[in-house]
Order: structure tokens, then sequence, then C-alpha cells
């Protein structure tokens, strides 16, 4: 498993280097010491879990997830634990307070090997999460449960539950990273989840209106209405 280190103490780096060496299945493929360089080593090397530090010098752990399309599995160390609420928001792994026991760190890396995937995640493959900081607030949003993304100019709104959070990336850059397979493109300023569509009546102009879960209706365009019948009828 490649594990990458984020603290801006150069020593607690060093520490947590020392404890991870007792680990052979873990592989250190990089530090940083700020949010910058860790955006950076996290889109080049492709972790598959980061140690992230909280507070740090041009901004905290949770900003650095607010950057990210890919954010990695997380275990926050720091010396704060009223830190721990906000970490579990964001469905962090776990929370080591520093100084950290190796106990403790072996406890957590024991449940961290159990649950992960076996296999590499490859930066090629479909988003099946997405980080989400609107205001206060952090999810990690499991892309499965999000019934409809809508354009709000160069935002785009997430319809989640009850909750309707925004994030701050384009429709056509979501759309990018979402699985072909689940999600299509309705009109300019709509995907839907297929998954959530329960039926299908034609509306006018030989456009047709998918009706959700909810009960709300999505217009699909007349463009897109004869792919959209395509794919469903498969």
């Amino acid at each position: 498993m490649k594990a990458l280190i984020v603290d801006d103490e150069p020593l607690a780096r060093l520490e947590l280097r020392r404890l991870l060496a007792a680990f052979t299945w873990v592989q250190i493929v990089g530090e940083a010491s700020n949010i910058d360089e860790a955006r950076v080593r996290i889109e080049t090397l492709a972790p598959d879990l980061t140690f992230l530090d909280v507070q740090m010098p041009g901004g905290t752990g949770f900003d650095l997830l607010a950057q990210l399309d890919r954010p990695p599995r997380v275990v926050f160390t720091t010396a704060y634990d009223h830190y721990a609420v906000k970490a579990f928001e964001v469905s962090a792994l776990d929370y080591l307070l520093k100084p950290i026991e190796p106990e403790r760190l072996a406890a957590a890396l024991d449940k961290i090997h159990t649950s992960m995937s076996s296999r590499a995640m490859a930066n090629d493959e479909p988003l099946e999460q997405l980080f989400v900081r609107d205001g206060p607030r952090c999810w990690f949003l499991p892309l499965r449960e999000v019934s409809l993304f809508v354009a709000e100019g160069n935002y785009v709104r997430l319809y989640w539950g009850k909750e309707r959070p925004v994030l701050g990336r384009s429709l056509a850059t979501v759309e990018e990273k979402l699985d072909a397979k689940s999600f299509f493109r309705a009109n300019r300023r709509q995907i839907v989840n297929l998954e959530f569509v329960q039926s299908v009546r034609l509306g006018s102009g030989g456009r047709l209106l998918a009706k959700l879960r909810d009960g709300s209706d999505v217009e699909i365009s007349r463009r897109q209405a004869r792919l959209f019948r395509a794919r469903m009828t498969v």
C-alpha cells in the first residue's frame, strides 16, 4: 500500500516514518510539508493512504481535501483532539493523536489493511466518491447516492438525499470523472444517476421527461433522447 505523509514538522514526519517501518506492506512514496506540496504529491503519486496533519501553513488538511477531485483515503495525525468529529464527518479512516503510540498506529493499520481492497486504485477508474466542502460543512459523498448534478454557473449542485451541497467545479469537469454506465447527461445543465430513474414519459418537441424516485422530473433534451432510449433498452 502506497502512503504519503503530510505534516509541516520535519521531526513528526521522521517519527512517523520510523513507526511505519515496522509494517512491510506500507510503502512510503513521499512527504509534503504544506497543502500546496501535498496536492501535487497526491496528484502525481496517487497514494492509497495519506497521513494528514490538520494545522499547517497555508491551510488545513480539510482545505487540502476540498481542492482534490480524487481525495485519497485519509488518517488524520494531529496534536489536537477537537478536530476529531469533523475528521469523521469527512469519512477519515482514523484519527491519531500526537505523539502517536505504536500500539495505536498498529491498530489503525490493521483495521485499514483488513477493510481496503487489495487492488491499487487506478487513476483512470471512474470516481466512486467525492469530497465536498460547502461552507462550514464537509462530506465524502458516495456518488452512487447522488441522484442529480445541476450546473449553476461554474459550480454544480448535488442532489444527495435531502442535502443540496454545492461543488466548486464545472459540470463538464464532474462529468469526466463519472462512470458513463451509471450517469447520463440529460441536457446542458443536468446529469442524472440512472439508478434513480423511476419512469419516463414523452414530453413536448421530442423531449423525454424522466421521473426520479423523489418525484422530481428531469427533462432529457431531444438531442439526448435517442441516446437515452438506447441506453435504457440495453
